[in-house]
């Protein structure tokens, strides 16, 4: 008789361990993390390891060919660090319907229109139903394979014998293998068919992404040890109520997490953006209070983007504060120090602040940028025409250096602004600047009098 496997109770986010079902973790204090999978049982034998691999002086090993795997979709391949690398296992994760899968499906036929044998396998998908898609995305390809399976030793069969060049799974949580007793979707099967698909990666050199689905709270669902597990975490990012979306990196071992990715989703698909600064302030109102623009910089790329802030009377007791791809403390900082070194009651008004286009931005360079929007939208006066502002603010008042703003300054030019607020000391790194008046300030009472005196 079939010995039944042993079920115990662990916590998707530090794995602690239960011997039964419980609402809250005891170890980390999660509500609702506690679901059950199965132990693999003991088959006896001897114990340790049969045989090994030898190991060998680092300086030996050879790393001829690898050489990157151009996809031809140049946002793509910037967020990989310049192309794929054989034998890699690649998560990408997003809210549903923010178009992971159009954007796989439109990576394959790239690479299968430069010759390369690639594969798509669907669980969630009839082999139809990525025609019907690949139709819509004009896509079909002799070289692009489809397939819909969830059978993860299957797939490793599939994979040995059609040898693709590139292999997708959409999605993870869909998989099953027969050494979980758990079904679909659960931490077991999740975490034992990823396991079973880097051990394939590794082994035969053929690159795989895997789709993750997302849970409320924007994490990839399933356990955390999957993004420790692969070598590239990506999240694409959007409203899906808004044309662009972004691609970033959270992690990569093959390079920098900085670099981003722009597209706009169209009706024939996802379209790359080439020039993000221009498709982000392309719809800017002009001479608007409380309008500014700024540059960020992401990886080594600087984007123009607009910071719109909105200042009204509150209607409760407690003034509102609400901020949408900045940091939400940050800008209470900010707003505590224009309240106290200019004088400029704002602690009692509501607060709404946007990034326009739906990019977040994380640096401090961007402060100076974020100081002018409140306080524009506060004297309702605009900011002049052509100006735009670079700077870290103090909790002093202090406009501190930023880095990288020969970069920025010849984005700014390029998109036609002629004048630029920038702090004394990082004017230094700019001896000169065809076409773009540099103003060097040190403190922020002498922001405010040159924007609005």
């Amino acid at each position: 008789m079939k010995k039944q496997p042993k079920i115990i109770y662990a916590c998707r986010e530090c794995g602690h361990r239960v011997p039964k079902w419980m609402g809250r973790c005891p170890e980390c204090g999660e509500w609702e993390s506690i679901s059950e999978e199965a132990v693999r049982q003991n088959r006896g034998g001897k114990s340790g390891a049969v045989g090994y691999q030898s190991p060998v002086p680092i300086d030996a090993v050879s790393i001829d060919g690898e050489e990157r795997l151009a996809t031809g979709m140049a946002e793509f391949d910037r967020v990989l660090g310049g192309g794929i690398i054989p034998g890699s296992l690649v998560l990408i994760g997003g809210d549903p319907g923010i178009g992971k899968s159009t954007l796989l499906m439109q990576v394959l036929h790239r690479l299968s229109g430069a010759g390369r044998r690639v594969l798509y396998v669907s669980g969630e998908e009839s082999v139809r139903q990525l025609k019907m898609r690949s139709l819509r995305l004009a896509t079909l390809s002799p070289n692009l394979l489809v397939v819909s399976e969830i059978d993860v030793e299957a797939i490793l069969a599939m994979t040995g014998s059609e040898k693709p060049d590139a292999l997708v799974v959409d999605s993870i949580q869909t998989m099953y293998t027969a050494d979980a007793a758990s079904a679909p979707g659960s931490i077991t099967q999740v975490r034992e068919a990823t396991m079973k698909l880097m051990a394939m990666a590794k082994h035969s050199g053929v690159p795989v992404f895997l789709v993750g689905h997302v849970t409320k709270d924007g994490a990839i669902a399933g356990p955390r040890i999957m993004e420790h597990m692969v070598d590239t975490v990506l999240y694409f990012e959007g409203d899906r109520n808004h044309g662009f979306r972004i691609l970033r990196a959270v992690k990569n071992r093959f390079g920098s997490t900085n670099e981003i990715g722009v597209f706009e989703m169209k009706e024939a698909g996802l379209a790359e953006v080439a020039n993000p600064s221009e498709a982000f302030l392309s719809e800017r109102a002009k001479n608007a209070p409380g309008s500014v623009v700024t540059a960020c910089m992401e990886g080594s790329r600087p984007i123009m983007v607009e910071l719109q802030a909105l200042l009204s009377t509150t209607g409760y007791g407690t003034p509102r504060r609400t901020v949408l791809g900045l940091d939400y403390n940050r800008v209470s900082l900010l707003m505590a120090v224009l309240e106290k070194k200019l004088g400029l009651n704002v602690a009692g008004l509501d607060l709404f602040m946007n990034v326009a286009g739906g990019v977040k931005i994380s640096e401090p360079a961007v402060d100076l940028g974020i100081v002018s929007a409140v306080a524009s939208s506060f004297l309702d006066r605009p900011v002049p025409e052509g100006m735009l502002l670079l700077g870290e603010v103090g909790l002093t008042g202090e406009i501190r250096g930023i880095s990288h703003l020969p970069a920025r300054i010849a984005e700014i030019g390029k998109m036609g602004f002629s004048r630029c607020i920038v702090p004394v000391n990082s004017k230094k790194q700019v001896p000169r600047s065809e076409g773009v008046e540099l103003i060097g300030i040190r403190r922020l009472g002498e922001v405010m009098e040159i924007l609005f005196q």
